[in-house]
């Protein structure tokens, strides 16, 4: 029996991929979507997220996913539960092998995602989502008139805290240096907004209740080892993501830290393979860009097939 070839092949199943996958399936195209765990990617890992348009209530991340893997589903998208070994994405066909055997594409849309760096802290896993967060603007409103610690310099750290101060009654930002990475003039914000900064210092442990809550952060002076306890309901991790496109990044024009080049087209500089959601260059990733790229992915991908099928009827 020959290989099935699918116009549309997705790396991921979080919510940029499930949504290529929706309108690639409701535009009439042979679409399948490579998935290793569940829908929903990361966002699958959220108790609660509560700034996805039509949920005024919130809804659980895991269950998000599982209703836009079922959306895409009753449009025609096929979901397989495999993981990717490798990719070759140059040509007009695009070859990916799994642990469930090889697929073909005429076109490839990456929604492999990006993920945080963690902290490395002991009980940083078993706290993510109860205490420990990587998105200030996902999980801030969690922590409405409490205290929250940022750990951090750069924009993001910044922006997570400023973000915060609107919110919670007291934010620290935890720098391991004793000047910020970000411009000068968010000092400035930082203090207008009583944020207080901890300079000089690293984060050392997570602190924790008699019943595994968690209570605040430890942090101990990067040049004396002393050490500090920061009390606080919630702890907002902001050192930088990593883009999960090591299978194929060398196939691809990236910048300096790791992202796939795509503007709001999604298009790559491989013709035919697009990059939506965090995985891509962008200023801000949340669930609801990540389905816009997934859309916009679909409308190019679309010209792109068209345009070969034209060539085709040429040649």
């Amino acid at each position: 029996m020959a290989e099935k070839l699918y116009d549309v092949a997705v790396l991921g199943g979080g919510p940029g991929g499930c949504t290529a996958a929706l309108y690639a399936a409701r535009a009439g195209l042979r679409t399948v979507v490579l998935e290793q765990l569940s829908a929903g990617g990361q966002m699958a890992d959220t108790p609660l997220i509560e700034n996805y348009p039509g949920f005024p209530e919130g809804v659980g991340g895991f269950e998000l996913g599982q209703l836009m893997q079922q959306g895409a589903e009753r449009a025609g998208a096929e979901f397989r539960l495999s993981q990717v070994l490798s990719a070759s994405l140059a040509g007009p066909v695009k070859r990916i092998e799994t642990d469930g055997g090889p697929v073909s594409a005429r076109c490839v849309v990456l929604a492999t995602g990006a993920t945080p760096r963690p902290l490395g802290l002991d009980g940083e896993a078993e706290l993510r989502g109860r205490g420990v967060s990587y998105c200030a603007a996902c999980d801030g409103m969690l922590y409405r008139g409490k205290t929250t610690v940022v750990v951090g310099g750069g924009n993001t750290a910044v922006g997570d805290a400023l973000h915060l101060a609107k919110l919670c009654a007291k934010v620290y930002l935890v720098h391991r240096r004793d000047a910020l990475r970000a411009p000068a003039v968010y000092q400035k914000a930082l203090a207008e907004a009583g944020v207080e900064i901890v300079w000089n210092a690293r984060p050392a442990a997570l602190l924790r209740d008699e019943t595994g809550k968690l209570t605040g952060l430890r942090v101990a002076d990067v040049h004396t080892g002393a050490t500090r306890d920061l009390l606080a309901d919630g702890v907002f991790a902001a050192i930088g993501r990593l883009p999960d496109n090591a299978l194929f990044r060398d196939q691809l024009d990236c910048d300096e830290a790791g992202y796939a080049r795509a503007d709001e087209t999604t298009c790559t500089s491989l013709p035919g393979v697009f990059a939506v959601g965090d995985v891509r260059t962008k200023a801000v990733r949340q669930v609801v860009t990540a389905t816009a790229d997934g859309a916009a992915a679909i409308h190019f991908a679309q010209e792109y097939l068209a345009r070969q099928g034209s060539e085709a009827d040429e040649q």
